[in-house]
């Protein structure tokens, strides 16, 4: 009899179970053929003339940017402009951006570059590219208004936090040729080591310098300053986070699937022999930027300061489609040692200090938050 009861109970479970799945794909059917229906008056109604296959990329760049910020879709044009080198004939601005609330979002504007001569910063929201509206516009499609030919001028309009009024700026587009690392010996006695990308060889500049600057004998601390870097590749978060570190974890990534989830650890060695460190930070040092600093605070080896960072602790994967373009997708998310995640929440600094004045800039004499480091280091 209970044997019974059992299997009876299995497959009320299973028939439920089923009817649920059954249901939930009859939904989704009735969307499709909602979608169709919207498509087919609009074609039929609207007032003017409309491009569907552009329209049917927005719908497909909306479902994906419903996602999460990062996630979003590349026609097949746009997708062979990224994997195709345009040896010079277009320039760019030298900004890394994301969207959020239907315009672009400044993630950071990278050194030396028009766009942070310009005076552009970390959450500038840019609303207008020329006299277009960016409103209602995808990534990929803003991106492209920013792009063109070498030498010629794009106006900006951006909204910035505390400023009531737009602002607006007038750069010139040239060819964006970045110098990850740079270095030097400062005040005497500190290692001041700029990184403004996590690109295929910044490990070895690092390393590099790092060697270089330990031939000074006045040397006894280091600056690592991570300000408007906006991340790249995790390998070398992992592995400039190893430089500093004796062991311990540096970074653990967790995605859908639990057997996809993976740790990463430092092993034995720091290149600096335990030389006092400091690392700043600002609202532009996002994702692999967080994962060095999340690290090295959590291991209580380097002193955070500076702002709170973006907060992008998400791993994006290019996945290619059969109409040869392509969906940028969020397939996991960054954990920092202590278990925290950076998504939405960032790395928040030691010691918090904010840049001042409208005339600040990385690394001159208006830079106040280096400056706040150094009598630190000398205090």
């Amino acid at each position: 009899m209970k044997k019974i009861k059992f299997l009876l109970l299995f497959f009320f479970s299973v028939f439920y179970l089923n009817k649920t799945v059954i249901s939930a794909e009859i939904d989704i059917y009735k969307k499709i053929d909602l979608f169709g229906e919207v498509l087919e008056k609009i074609n039929k109604e609207y007032v003017d003339e409309f491009n569907q296959s552009e329209s049917m990329d927005s719908a497909i760049n909306g479902l994906l940017q419903s996602l999460d910020p990062y996630s979003s879709y590349m026609s097949p044009k746009i997708f062979d402009e990224m994997q195709t080198e345009t040896s010079g004939e277009f320039g760019g601005l030298g900004i890394e951006v994301s969207m959020e609330a239907g315009v672009v979002k400044v993630i950071s504007p990278i050194d030396d570059t028009p766009a942070s001569r310009a005076g552009l910063k970390a959450g500038d929201y840019i609303v207008k590219i020329n006299d277009v509206q960016v409103q209602g516009k995808s990534l990929s499609e803003a991106v492209d208004l920013m792009r063109g030919p070498v030498g010629s001028g794009i106006e900006l309009t951006v909204r910035r936090r505390g400023e009531k009024k737009a602002l607006k700026f007038n750069i010139i587009r040239e060819v964006i040729q970045v110098q990850s690392v740079k270095s030097e010996i400062i005040d005497e006695s500190i290692g001041y080591i700029r990184l403004t990308s996590f690109n295929d060889n910044s490990s070895d500049q690092i390393e590099k310098q790092i060697k270089k600057l330990k031939k000074d004998k006045n040397l006894n601390s280091f600056i690592l300053d991570l300000r408007n870097n906006p991340g790249g590749l995790l390998s070398q978060a992992i592995k400039i986070s190893d430089f500093f570190l004796e062991n311990g974890e540096i970074v653990s990534t967790k995605s859908r699937k639990k057997s996809e989830n993976r740790k990463w650890f430092a092993k034995k060695g720091d290149i600096t022999d335990g030389k006092t460190l400091l690392v700043l930070i600002n609202y532009g040092s996002a994702s692999a930027s967080e994962i060095v600093a999340g690290a090295l605070k959590d291991h209580k080896r380097a002193i955070i300061v500076g702002e709170n960072s973006f907060g992008k602790g998400s791993v994006q994967s290019i996945i290619p489609l059969k109409n040869r373009g392509a969906i940028r997708l969020t397939v996991a998310k960054y954990y920092l040692p202590s278990g925290k995640s950076i998504s939405e929440v960032g790395v928040r600094p030691d010691i918090e200090v904010n840049e001042e004045g409208d005339d600040f800039r990385i690394k001159t004499d208006t830079d106040n938050q280096l400056n706040y480091a150094i009598k630190l280091l000398n205090g």
